[in-house]
């Protein structure tokens, strides 16, 4: 398994990610904007997109998915609770951040919590950590975790915009704070960190150890 970042993409700088396989096979994290981009890096790096996998429905990370899907075929996996905004774009809040030209996507698959999505030997856990949106998820594969607007190296994703909730967004804080051992997370904005790291310097979850 190789792990790919590419550079920030839409309005809101998003990351996304390319998981390859040892066949050539790639997944894709989160699919913000510019399908060009993304499919001209997927074949510098001599892969073969098979999947997308949305850790939420907000446009900057869905915004190239229906391009992608049209390019290449692959499959598209979201949140059963998220679906609808990569669907209608209902929620996917790009009005709300300027952003226009948003094409909805019907063809995903869903998924729930507990879930592994696979390809070939790449086996993603899927961690339902609501809060930033209703279905918001991260992918665990191997000692990475993809946290999309869950975790953020020293903060969290917002939960005042429409399907926020800042109650579940704690719950969901303290569910990754007692995952066992230490983890690489490579979050949706900004810079890559360690779970640890965030146990011991992240605001909104160094306090669980002393509960």
């Amino acid at each position: 398994m190789k792990i790919f970042r590419l550079m920030p993409l839409s309005v809101c700088d998003t990351n996304s990610y390319i998981v390859a396989a040892d066949s050539g096979s790639c997944v894709l994290i989160d699919a913000p904007d510019n399908a060009e981009y993304i499919m001209e890096q997927i074949n510098i790096l001599g892969l073969t997109l098979k999947q997308i996998l949305l850790t939420h429905g907000h446009f900057d990370h869905v915004g190239a998915v229906a391009d992608l899907v049209e390019m290449t075929g692959c499959e598209v996996y979201i949140h059963e609770a998220d679906l609808s905004k990569l669907e209608k774009g209902d929620g996917a809040l790009g009005r709300f951040f300027g952003s226009s030209g948003f094409k909805p996507y019907s063809g995903a698959k869903t998924f729930t919590e507990d879930d592994v999505l696979t390809l070939e030997e790449l086996e993603f856990d899927v961690l339902h950590t609501p809060g930033h949106t209703s279905g918001s998820c991260c992918f665990i594969i191997g000692d990475c975790m993809f946290s999309g607007d869950t975790l953020f190296a020293r903060s969290i994703g917002r939960t005042d915009m429409p399907d926020g909730n800042y109650e579940l967004m704690k719950q969901s804080i303290e569910k990754i704070y007692e995952l066992g051992g230490d983890l690489k997370v490579y979050p949706g904005h900004m810079n890559t960190t360690t779970l640890e790291a965030e146990r011991h310097y992240n605001p909104f979850m160094s306090h669980l150890g002393d509960l």
